[in-house]
């Protein structure tokens, strides 16, 4: 059966500029000039006679149906770059380039990235912790390990563990003037704040504790910081069930209280589905669920 398709070259300016929301900046990306975006897409909305984007006076926004038509062909691109990384890999083509967070990398992965290394010596890893939602396509990244609702249109995604939050300090701290018995003993203490989005305040409502001060204390734009900061006393973090149990086994850290928040999102693997058939891919993936098995059965 025929396929009807659309000018498959309008398509990565048309990508670009759904990502930027910006010609100029789909230009910069792709080295071409703003006119060329613009060309491309205009040609792009001819041929399937829809309009994809509005053009205001100093910017433009996707229609309804760009929304749309973009997830699809962002879906569609990342899978033809997938298949082609496939078909055109060579054997010596070794290096794994992960996407994660800086707080899984930091407290959960490099810990235990010498039992990969040592299992796959000729697989070099680099990992990338840019705090931004990597592109496969753009980006040249292999495999990434996301925190949300697990639903990425066109990759393929493997639930990897849930989490909850709750409060972890240096274990001197039950201990002193005022040591931490209760939530309420949060107001004598300092908070240590990181960037995750559930916050002191959320916390601190969940447990029914009232005037304290979720705003004040210690500040970090990385979870590694925020926790290293506690284990060295620097006051109270809020944990996170994989991202502290290393230090928590080890006595570095202890919960103060029980009470936990169930956090809204969990961590996936995820990757395009072509990728799968690479050997250092499939390595990665198999190696990360053995690592990952003793605490979800601990969960």
């Amino acid at each position: 059966m025929s396929r009807r398709l659309p000018p498959l070259s309008p398509l990565p300016c048309f990508d670009a500029a759904a990502r930027h929301l910006s010609f100029s900046k789909a230009a910069e990306e792709l080295s071409i000039t703003p006119g060329a975006v613009s060309r491309a897409i205009k040609n792009l909305e001819d041929q399937l006679d829809l309009r994809l984007f509005e053009r205001e006076t100093r910017s433009v926004r996707l229609t309804a149906v760009g929304e749309s038509y973009a997830q699809a062909v962002r879906a569609a691109l990342d899978q033809l770059a997938a298949a082609t990384a496939v078909a055109t890999a060579r054997r010596s083509d070794l290096t794994l380039n992960v996407s994660t967070s800086d707080g899984f990398a930091g407290k959960w992965l490099v810990p235990r990235l010498y039992r990969f290394r040592k299992a796959q010596g000729d697989i070099d890893v680099r990992v990338s912790t840019t705090g931004t939602l990597t592109s496969f396509l753009g980006d040249g990244i292999d495999i990434a390990i996301r925190y949300g609702g697990g639903k990425y249109p066109g990759l393929s995604s493997e639930f990897l563990a849930d989490e909850e939050v709750f409060p972890v300090c240096s274990p001197r701290l039950l201990k002193g003037a005022q040591p931490l018995r209760t939530p309420e003993d949060l107001g004598r203490h300092t908070l240590i704040r990181d960037s995750y989005p559930i916050d002191w305040k959320a916390w601190l409502s969940s447990a029914g504790v009232e005037g304290v001060d979720a705003q004040r204390g210690l500040a970090f734009d990385s979870y590694t910081f925020a926790i290293e900061a506690a284990v060295q006393g620097e006051g109270v973090a809020l944990g996170r069930t994989m991202l502290v149990a290393d230090d928590l086994a080890a006595g570095r850290l202890v919960r103060p209280f029980r009470h936990a928040l169930k956090a809204y999102a969990s961590f996936y693997l995820v990757y395009p589905p072509e990728a799968i058939r690479q050997r250092k891919i499939k390595a990665f993936r198999d190696w990360l669920f053995g690592e990952i098995a003793p605490q979800r059965g601990r969960a």
